[in-house]
C-alpha cells in the first residue's frame, strides 16, 4: 500500500516496459496541474512534423535543450506561444490517446504550468517517447532527459523523488509549482475556479528507471499552500523510495 502523508494529495503510476503491466497505482486518474511536466508534450508537438530527418536547428537545440535538463519556463513560454498555446495539448491528447489532459482553465489561457494532466496520462507520454515515436525523437528527448541539471534554471533542486532514490540509470521531468521564488508560469497563484487545483503547491517527479528504461515512474503531489520546498522535497522522496520499481538500483546513502 502507498503510505501518503495527512495533508497531501498524490496520484500515482509505476509501469513495468517488460511485462506491459501497471506494478503500482494510486490515483492514477486524478487530474493534477502539470507545471513543468507539461513540456514533454511541447518538445513532442514541436517535433511532430519535422520527419524524416527530423533536424532541429541549433536555435532550437539551445532552447529545447535547457527546457528539458534544466526545465527553463522562458523556453517553454516561447514554444507555448509560437506552438499556438493550448492547441499544442489538443494536438497531443489526439495524437497519443491521452485521456485525462487538457488545455489550462479558460480563465488562465496563457497559464502553460495549468494543463491538467495524471499519473495514467504520464505513462502513456513515456511510452509514445520509448516505444512509438521515430528513433530520432525517442532518442533526442531521452538523451536530454537522462541527463538533467541538479538545478533548474530557477535555482530550484530538482533531484527530489526519482533521482534521489534511484542511481545510476534513471531519467526525469520534474514539475514544481507555487513554490515561494519558483518562476515562470508556473508560480501563479488563482483561485480555484474549476476542479483543478490552482492553489496548492505542486511536486512531481516522472521519468524512467532501471537500465533500458525498463520502468516508467509518475509521483505527483500536491500540499498545503506554504508548504516549506524543503518539506515537499522530502515527502516526495520519500514516496518515491516505497514505490515498487522494477529493474529499479537504489541510491546509496551518502
Amino acid at each position: 500500500m502507498i503510505a501518503v502523508p495527512p495533508a497531501v494529495t498524490a496520484g500515482v503510476a509505476v509501469f513495468d516496459r517488460h511485462t506491459g503491466q501497471f506494478v503500482e497505482q494510486l490515483n492514477a486518474d486524478h487530474q493534477f496541474r502539470s507545471a513543468s511536466v507539461v513540456k514533454l508534450l511541447i518538445v513532442l508537438d514541436f517535433m511532430w512534423d519535422r520527419g524524416p530527418q527530423y533536424d532541429v536547428p541549433p536555435a532550437d537545440q539551445e532552447r529545447l535543450e535547457v527546457m528539458l535538463r534544466s526545465s527553463d519556463d522562458d523556453a517553454a513560454s516561447y514554444y507555448w506561444d509560437e506552438l499556438g498555446g493550448a492547441a499544442i495539448v489538443e494536438r497531443m491528447v489526439a495524437r497519443l490517446g491521452l485521456t485525462d489532459t487538457a488545455g489550462p482553465p479558460a480563465t488562465h489561457p496563457g497559464f502553460w504550468g495549468y494543463v491538467a494532466i495524471t499519473a495514467a496520462d504520464t505513462v502513456r507520454i513515456y511510452r509514445y517517447i520509448l516505444d512509438r515515436a521515430p528513433q530520432p525523437v525517442g532518442a533526442y528527448v531521452m538523451d536530454l532527459l537522462h541527463t538533467p541539471t541538479r538545478y533548474g534554471t530557477d535555482g530550484f533542486d530538482q533531484f527530489f523523488g526519482i533521482p534521489s532514490v534511484f542511481d545510476p540509470d534513471f531519467s526525469i521531468k520534474q514539475g514544481w509549482s507555487g513554490f515561494h521564488g519558483s518562476s515562470g508560469y508556473q508560480s501563479d497563484r488563482a483561485k480555484p475556479e474549476s476542479a483543478l487545483d490552482l492553489v496548492s503547491d505542486a511536486l512531481h517527479t516522472t521519468g524512467t528507471v532501471g537500465v533500458d528504461d525498463r520502468s516508467i515512474v509518475a509521483v505527483f503531489t500536491l500540499h498545503p499552500s506554504g508548504t516549506p520546498y524543503e518539506q515537499a522535497y522530502a515527502v516526495v522522496t520519500q514516496l518515491t523510495a516505497g514505490l515498487t520499481v522494477p529493474g529499479g538500483v537504489r541510491a546509496q546513502a551518502g
